[in-house]
C-alpha cells in the first residue's frame, strides 16, 4: 500500500513540476520583448460612415476600466462645444485632444468600436473611459452591465 502511495506521489508531483514548467516557457511574453510592431499594426477598419480605410492603432491601454453617460446628459454641451448625443458613437477622456478617434474593444468578446473624443471625464477614480450608450452596449457581453475591462488604442 505504501509502495502504490508512494508511486502516486511522484507521478502527481512529476506532473504538476511538468505543467508549470511548459506553462512558464511555453506560453509566457515578457512585455519588455513585446516588440514595437505588434503595438503599431497596420489594419484595415470599416468606420461608421461604411468607408474602409488602411489605419494605424497604436495601444494606449489594456485592461481600462470603461463606463457609460447617464441618459439626463442628452442635449447638454460636451467640453468641446458640441451637443451630447447619447445615440453617437462619442467619448470622454481626461487627456486626449478633441477629435481624437479611438477604438475601443471589449476584452470579454473583442468586439469593438470607434469613437471620437468630445469630452472631458471621467472624473471618478479608476475610470479611463466614457463612451455613450450606444457604444458601449454595442460592444457589452452584458447589456445589464454598467462597466466593461477595454483595450484602448487609437487611430492615426
Amino acid at each position: 500500500m505504501k509502495h502504490k502511495i508512494t508511486i502516486l506521489f511522484i507521478l502527481i508531483t512529476s506532473v504538476l513540476v511538468l505543467s508549470s514548467f511548459t506553462h512558464k516557457y511555453r506560453f509566457y511574453q515578457d512585455p519588455k520583448k513585446v516588440s514595437q510592431d505588434t503595438l503599431n499594426k497596420n489594419v484595415t477598419i470599416a468606420d461608421s460612415l461604411g468607408l474602409i480605410s488602411n489605419l494605424t492603432l497604436t495601444l494606449h491601454k489594456k485592461n481600462a476600466h470603461a463606463s457609460y453617460y447617464h441618459n439626463k446628459f442628452n442635449g447638454r454641451r460636451t467640453a468641446s462645444g458640441t451637443k451630447f448625443d447619447n445615440s453617437k458613437y462619442t467619448a470622454a477622456h481626461r487627456k486626449f485632444p478633441f477629435g481624437t478617434k479611438l477604438k475601443v474593444t471589449n476584452e470579454a468578446n473583442k468586439k469593438s468600436v470607434i469613437v471620437t473624443v468630445t469630452d472631458r471625464g471621467p472624473f471618478s477614480k479608476g475610470r479611463e473611459i466614457d463612451l455613450t450608450r450606444k457604444a458601449f452596449m454595442d460592444i457589452a457581453a452584458n447589456k445589464n452591465a454598467g462597466n466593461l475591462k477595454v483595450t484602448i488604442e487609437v487611430i492615426k
